[in-house]
């Protein structure tokens, strides 16, 4: 059973795809109620209200994946998630067209006046020349972030008429073209827009992105919006400018702190403001539960995830073509880490054949994954595997080769401590599935699931079978043996897959025979 904890309020009708799971419990309470079992739950989902601290995932010990129901992740510790492992997704696209037009309304009731004019109509006032306005329509527009959001509300504010200057570092120029947007330098946007709107993720980067310097940059007139995240625009700035008159007017629907409080800005008749009402639809509060809980479900059923904030994206189509080299990457991390005991400083990873035609950093982190499981208490999985190679000293390299040894596709494994360095191969065969073809110069065929012993010994008369009869009597049953050897007489392996792990007294007794090295377990 997975236990499934939903922090922040989501209806049922967007967790349906969760619901729908029979070996799912989902507890809809907030994370410091006292009857949920935090040192239980599997998987977390939350809305902006919930502040995921590393505090908090310190009090998680299993979690394996945080959902925020939204596009900001600004109120998760990604770097805390990432280190433990845990995945983080969110909605990007769920309250794309709520955003935008939420945006779109607030530009043109700042230009318009409305709010104003509608509350002195409220009071009985009749206010005409009070509130005369400016149009849309020839204006130009400038969008600071060209993504989902800059996309739709450029599209919109295109058919009013408007002229739209966008700065986006990563907005190229074809895609600017298609979108009929001119690509500018943020100096540009500064000095010619009459109307600017942020929609950056909020960043080391872009926090105070919008401050004295560049309001000073500002022709006379501008109006602002926000409709992003609070903090992207330095607000006492911004009080500043409106103050002076230089900046016309500015609708917010964002804050640093929220509820703002004493904020200067709510004093001005010229500032229009929203609580956090950009993602606020009954569709988009669907839409982006809905998708969520999606990946929440895709994540514990082993199925890709499409929005993952720490772990690469992959498709289903491109997932299911990775799919068994992904397990087999792991496996061979495993058997790896199992065989070579002692600290290891570089592990390297090399394709060959057809697997070079895929996505390979994603197994090589499925590799170190499986190399790492039983190595550290850490939980170690695609999502942290590389930070903690990097953090443990180990250098990981990864190489693509013409010589796949006579397979139609092969992984080849080497970690290199300071004695010894230990060397594992792999493939997949379509119908037969996972192999294990060499193991430290010994040429064999095994597959890896299971209980495995990994014998290293002498070639001799006798020695399989005495090995044999000590499992026998301690009632082991060998499932399969596969060996392999480099001559007749010298050093030799076998691989025994048995029924059951075997115990350490087991283990001893077979090490105590004459002409056995080495013996070791190997659990996958």
């Amino acid at each position: 059973m997975f236990t499934i904890l939903v922090a922040d309020s989501i209806s049922e009708e967007g967790l349906q795809p969760l619901l729908e799971m029979e070996n799912a419990d989902i507890i809809q309470k907030k994370t410091d109620d006292p009857d949920v079992p935090l040192e239980e739950v599997d998987a977390l989902l939350v809305r902006s209200a919930t502040k995921v601290t590393e505090e908090l995932l310190s009090k998680l010990p299993r979690l394996r994946i945080i959902a925020r129901a939204g596009v900001g992740v600004d109120n998760i510790d990604i770097d805390a998630a990432t280190k433990k492992g845990i995945v983080v997704v969110n909605a990007p696209d769920g309250n794309t067209i709520s955003t935008a037009e939420h945006t779109f309304a607030m530009m043109a009731s700042l230009l318009r006046n409305i709010p104003q004019a509608h509350q002195t109509v409220k009071n009985l006032e009749w206010k005409r020349n009070a509130f005369i306005g400016t149009e849309l329509y020839g204006k130009t527009l400038g969008i600071i972030g060209m993504g989902r959001i800059g996309s739709e509300l450029a599209k919109r504010s295109k058919a009013f008429g408007m002229t739209i200057k966008v700065f986006d570092p990563f907005l190229t120029k074809d895609r600017a073209i298609k979108l009929g947007v001119e690509s500018s330098s943020l100096d540009d946007v500064l000095e010619y827009a009459d109307i600017i709107t942020v929609h950056t993720p909020l960043t080391n980067e872009t926090k105070g992105l919008i401050n004295e310097s560049t309001l000073s940059k500002t022709k006379k007139g501008v109006f602002f919006l926000n409709c992003a995240r609070g903090g992207i625009i330095d607000e006492q700035a911004l009080a500043k400018f409106i103050g002076s008159g230089h900046v016309a007017g500015a609708a917010l629907d964002v804050f640093e702190s929220e509820p703002p409080g004493e904020n200067p800005l709510l004093k001005f008749d010229n500032v229009i403001v929203t609580p956090h009402l950009a993602a606020s639809t009954k569709e988009a509060q669907l839409n982006v539960a809905t998708q969520v809980a999606r990946e929440v479900r895709y994540f514990l059923e082993d199925k890709p995830v499409s929005n993952s904030i720490n772990l690469p994206t992959i498709s289903k189509d491109i997932f299911e073509k990775i799919r068994p080299f992904h397990q087999i990457s792991k496996q061979l991390g495993t058997i790896l880490s199992q065989s070579m005991k002692e600290g290891i400083q570089e592990l390297s990873i090399t394709y060959s054949g057809s697997v070079t035609e895929l996505e390979t950093t994603y197994l090589t982190k499925a590799m170190l994954a499986g190399f790492f499981k039983n190595r550290i208490a850490v939980n170690v999985n695609e999502v942290n595997a590389m930070l903690t190679a990097k953090e443990r000293g180990i250098t990981v390299g990864e190489k693509i080769s013409a010589d796949s040894f006579g397979y139609a596709n092969c992984i080849t494994v080497t970690a290199k401590g300071e004695l010894q360095s230990f060397t594992v191969r792999g493939t997949y065969i379509e119908d037969y599935g996972p192999r294990i073809v060499y193991l430290n110069g010994f040429n064999i065929d095994f597959l890896p699931e299971g209980n495995l012993l990994y014998v290293q010994h002498m070639d001799r008369p006798g020695v399989i079978g005495r090995v044999g009869k000590i499992l026998g009597d301690h009632s082991i049953n060998i499932a399969t043996m596969q060996v392999g050897r480099k001559q007749a007489g010298g050093e030799a392996i076998m691989v025994l897959s048995t029924d059951k792990s075997t115990e350490d007294h087991s283990l001893e007794l077979v090490k105590q025979l004459d002409d056995i090295v080495s013996i070791n377990r190997i659990i996958l």
